[in-house]
């Protein structure tokens, strides 16, 4: 029962950031010469980690993204178990998220000034998926390395913690909003793309890919060159 309820956190927290942070893209738009909606959906991503931070870090660890779930797999932080069932449960919130997301829109009859349901995309670096994955890998690399830093057991931050890491994912969506859309989750990504493609805009599914692949290998690196350090600095 113990791991269900995690599972559920996982379903919930997902759910909450694909809802609130693609809810909020969908509705006042990231164009960057604009200024205002790019930074507030910066905010609404990174305060929704912190709230969903202190809202189920206590039952899951408030991952909620499957690239945070490989770098704590990868240092040893959880079992390969949980990590399927996080991972599944993350996907199945995020397109809750984005269906509860295209619902409100479609009721509401509410504009999208996106256009996208906040899918990710490679506009921002003129559709070149190379610099796309260099991208999402480098921001989701700093992301899961503060992460692995806040939640070590030598880490010293109390209740700051969701703080920390809330602000850090606003700071990687303030540059990548106007290059990716950042991901640094590929549930985030997998939510909407389908929910668009449901919905009759495909175009989303052609780059998905590189919303899956960079922040895993991000992550990876991340984890493993976290774990070298740590090990690095116990041994002296």
């Amino acid at each position: 029962m113990g791991a269900i309820k995690k599972y559920v956190a996982e379903f919930i927290g997902t759910m909450a950031l694909v809802l609130l942070g693609c809810g909020t893209a969908m509705l006042v738009g990231c164009n960057a010469a604009a200024g205002c909606g790019y930074i507030l959906t910066a905010f609404a991503f990174g305060l929704t980690i912190v709230g969903m931070a202190y809202c189920v870090g206590n039952i899951s660890g408030c991952h909620i993204n499957p690239a945070v779930s490989l770098g704590v797999l990868l240092s040893g932080g959880m079992s390969v178990t949980d990590f399927i069932g996080y991972v599944v449960a993350q996907c199945l919130g995020a397109l809750a998220g984005s269906g509860l997301t295209a619902a409100i829109f479609s009721l509401g009859d509410v504009k999208d000034m996106t256009g996208g349901y906040g899918t990710n995309g490679l506009a921002g670096v003129n559709g070149n998926a190379v610099a796309g994955l260099l991208v999402e890998v480098l921001l989701t690399f700093l992301f899961v390395l503060t992460i692995l830093g806040v939640t070590s057991k030598k880490a010293n931050h109390g209740s700051f913690g969701g703080l920390i890491i809330g602000f850090t994912l606003v700071l990687v969506h303030i540059l990548g909003i106007g290059l990716t859309g950042t991901s640094v989750n590929p549930a985030r990504s997998i939510g909407p793309a389908i929910v668009a493609a449901i919905n009759g805009n495909t175009d989303p599914m052609g780059s998905l890919w590189v919303f899956i692949v960079g922040p895993l290998v991000g992550a990876a690196l991340a984890a493993v060159l976290y774990r070298w350090m740590e090990t690095e600095k116990a041994a002296k």
